[in-house]
C-alpha cells in the first residue's frame, strides 16, 4: 500500500467515501490507460516525488516561512504606519543615516524572501500543470530556483 493510500485510511469515513466516490468517477473516465492499479489513486496521478522528500521538505519549509515573512513585514508596517507618532518622511530620513552595510543588509532581509517566495511559486505553479516532476527535475528545478532567487534579490538590494 502507497503512502497517500495509507494516509486516507486514517481520514474520517465520510471524506474516504468522498474520495471513492470521485476516483471511481475519474477511473471510469480514464478506463483507457494501462498500467493502473485500481485501489492506489496516487499511481493513477502518476506521484514521482516520494524519492525526493530529503531536498523537498527544506525547500517546502522555507517557502513557508519566507510567506510569513512577507506577511510579517506587511503587517509591522501597516501597523507602525497607523500607530507610530510621526509620517513615513521622518522614518525614511532615520534610514538616510545608517551606514551602507547596514542598509544593504535590512535591504536584502526585505528583498530575499521577496524573490525566494515569487520564484519558488512559480516553481510550484508548473507542478500544479504537471511538468518537472521527475526526481531529476525537482532537483534541477531546486537549484535553478536557488539562483535564480539569489539574483533577484541582489537585483533588488541594489535599486
Amino acid at each position: 500500500m502507497c503512502q497517500f493510500c495509507a494516509t486516507l485510511r486514517k481520514w474520517p469515513l465520510f471524506l474516504v467515501k468522498t474520495i471513492a466516490r470521485a476516483s471511481s468517477l475519474r477511473q471510469s473516465a480514464s478506463a483507457s490507460k494501462p498500467n493502473e492499479e485500481e485501489g492506489c489513486p496516487s499511481l493513477r496521478q502518476n506521484h514521482q516525488l516520494s524519492g525526493s522528500q530529503h531536498f523537498k521538505r527544506p525547500m517546502s519549509i522555507t517557502h513557508r516561512f519566507t510567506g510569513m515573512a512577507l506577511t510579517g513585514y506587511i503587517t509591522v508596517l501597516g501597523l507602525g504606519a497607523l500607530a507610530l507618532p510621526h509620517d513615513a518622511t521622518h522614518y525614511l530620513t532615520m534610514l538616510e543615516g545608517l551606514s551602507a552595510p547596514t542598509l544593504i543588509a535590512l535591504k536584502f532581509m526585505i528583498a530575499y524572501p521577496f524573490a525566494y517566495h515569487t520564484v519558488n511559486g512559480v516553481r510550484h505553479l508548473f507542478w500544479d500543470l504537471g511538468k518537472f516532476l521527475t526526481i531529476k527535475e525537482v532537483y534541477t528545478t531546486g537549484y535553478t530556483m536557488l539562483g535564480v532567487s539569489g539574483v533577484l534579490a541582489g537585483v533588488l538590494t541594489a535599486l
